[in-house]
């Protein structure tokens, strides 16, 4: 009996370091070979052309629906106010995202990116390099939408700027997190031209306010 024991307590060490063994062979294995989300990052990596990066893209990828609710806006505006002036800001708002959607399109093509307009909100999140419509600043939900569709006269002017104002602002801080991260020439200069654009038409906008 004793033996026997005795055999058994030298038995143990030994399975202990085989399972040690085996252990540390996986261990090898899985530093050897890269996770799925390693292998996702780094295909998306290598898909940005030279000289763009992640910031480039989520800045053209997130500005164009940003752009896309802006024209929305400005598209309400017929039918709902006999504000002239605000009649042309929001006639200028849509000549100039406009164009500015168009230039986006074309850049993110060219860096093999898919066209922008035939994607959902949702789709701008593929590839980590997109972002959603949450993350964007100055959006209106979908209510906003709705209580600015439903508006008229004096009480639809003071929402629509209210709004807008707060849609430029998102549009800036936006624009200028691509000039302090971003490396395309072309999507920096877009920036700086969404910030002093839309700068000025705050400061327009707030003197509206303060002026009904």
């Amino acid at each position: 009996m004793f033996s026997a024991k005795r055999s058994a307590v030298r038995f143990v060490p030994v399975l202990a370091a085989g399972a040690l063994l085996i252990a540390g062979c996986s261990d090898v294995g899985d530093s050897a070979s890269p996770t799925s989300a390693e292998t996702s990052v780094s295909a998306g990596q290598s898909a940005i052309p030279a000289g763009v990066n992640a910031t480039d893209i989520e800045f053209l990828e997130g500005m164009y629906p940003h752009h896309s609710q802006a024209l929305d806006m400005a598209k309400m505006v017929e039918g709902r106010t006999d504000n002239a002036e605000l009649v042309a800001l929001a006639a200028k708002i849509e000549g100039a995202q406009g164009p500015e959607m168009a230039q986006m399109t074309e850049t993110l093509t060219k860096w093999g990116r898919p066209d922008p307009s035939s994607m959902s909100m949702d789709g701008m999140d593929h590839s980590g390099h997109g972002v959603g419509m949450a993350e964007m600043p100055g959006m209106m939900s979908d209510g906003d939408m709705t209580a600015l569709t439903n508006a008229t006269g004096a009480e639809f002017d003071k929402m629509w700027l209210t709004m807008m104002i707060e849609h430029h602002a998102g549009a800036i801080a936006m624009s200028e997190t691509e000039i302090a991260d971003g490396l395309d020439p072309s999507a920096e200069k877009m920036a700086e031209e969404i910030i002093a654009g839309q700068q000025a038409e705050i400061t327009q906008m707030t003197a509206m306010l303060a002026g009904e």
